[in-house]
């Protein structure tokens, strides 16, 4: 129970990051080309973790001398049996995560030239839907809360992204947000296996890397005639930020807290970047949340809470207070039948020794 509220506080401050980053990915799409922007924030991501990496190296060198003293078994550490955080796993894991994100925020940034950013919110949230319909192709199952979560988290981010009276219709930038968020879809899901073999730290750092190489080919091919040093320089505000929170923090908050966590669940916790968004948008751009909004983001937050608190949970609680409740119940009889026994075995005591000083008199 406490891992589980854990890791899914890592993907809420994940959420959190990501919604607070939305400015500046807007600031920074005024200066620089999609590919120039990713580049320099994944490769800044990766260099920021690099200190990290080194710390968790000792640690997991540490942990592999306990494992082969036969101190500690690997599946308590791990949560499995086998190698852990090999070269090849480490390898192919930052390649898949790597293609996956910076194919997914390359859609997402050619997406929001020509599309608003209410309906580019809501659309790149449709990984909520796509991730678990994904999931059953590889054998993940849904639960009834699992599915009542979804369908009201794409009824908040409804109302929290179109505006009343808005229509909604697809253009260019919608298709390409679109494809943003099945992209997203194999992130999460490519994520969720390659976690459970490699370490997350690592994992985070090594897809940064591998995104910000794919990123800096497609730069110099796409982007080499129109590339200036002195547009970098007046987003380097954005990229900072961008690369050290919404990538460097926030993308290995989410490979930390996905581990151990269903697929399903962990999209709807980070859908909450939408609600972060709005938040963030009140507190330091002065904008008002609308009734329509503060309805969507209170569904969004239900649904969150909905998938993660099943039934069988509720039950297995209840039972537990329910058992607590007897013991407290007991206790009270439980004293009072101790010193009613005590009472009487000291009954016989008394009338033993008036026998004895009986036949001291005697003598």
């Amino acid at each position: 129970m406490l891992f589980q509220l854990r890791q899914s506080f890592f993907l809420f401050l994940t959420a959190t990051i990501w919604g607070s980053g939305f400015v500046a990915q807007s600031v920074g799409m005024d200066h620089v080309t999609p590919f120039t922007y990713t580049f320099f924030r994944t490769f800044l991501g990766a260099v920021v973790l690099l200190p990290i990496v080194f710390l968790v190296h000792r640690r997991l060198k540490k942990q592999a001398q306990q494992i082969a003293a036969g101190e500690i078994p690997a599946s308590k550490i791990h949560g499995r049996e086998g190698p852990f955080n090999t070269p090849k796993d480490l390898f192919w894991g930052s390649i898949c995560c790597g293609a996956c994100l910076v194919a997914a925020e390359s859609f997402q940034q050619f997406g929001l030239v020509t599309t608003d950013a209410g309906k580019a919110g809501f659309l790149t949230s449709m990984y909520i839907v796509i991730v678990p319909i994904l999931g059953l192709f590889i054998g993940k199952k849904l639960n009834a809360n699992i599915v009542v979560g979804v369908v009201l988290s794409l009824v908040g981010l409804y109302l929290l992204c179109i505006k009343a009276g808005g229509s909604f219709s697809l253009e260019r930038g919608d298709t390409l947000i679109l494809i943003c968020a099945v992209v997203f879809s194999f992130h999460i899901l490519t994520i969720d296996y390659f976690v459970r073999r490699c370490d997350g730290v690592y994992l985070s750092c090594g897809q940064f890397f591998a995104a910000s190489l794919i990123a800096f080919i497609l730069m110099v091919v796409v982007d080499g005639d129109v590339f200036s040093w002195d547009n970098v320089f007046a987003a380097g505000l954005a990229i900072l930020w961008s690369g050290i929170m919404s990538n460097g923090v926030a993308y290995t908050l989410q490979v930390v807290g996905q581990r151990g966590m269903h697929p399903t669940i962990a999209t709807l916790i980070m859908s909450l970047e939408s609600v972060m968004a709005v938040v963030f948008g009140t507190l330091l751009l002065d904008e008002r949340m609308t009734s329509r909004e503060g309805i969507g983001c209170a569904l969004l937050l239900a649904a969150v809470l909905i998938a993660q608190i099943s039934p069988r949970m509720l039950l297995s609680l209840w039972q537990q207070r329910k058992q607590a409740q007897i013991i407290v119940q007991e206790q009270p009889e439980t004293t009072t039948q101790r010193t009613d026994t005590t009472a009487k075995s000291a009954a016989p005591v008394e009338a033993v020794q008036p026998a004895v000083v009986t036949v001291e008199e005697r003598r």
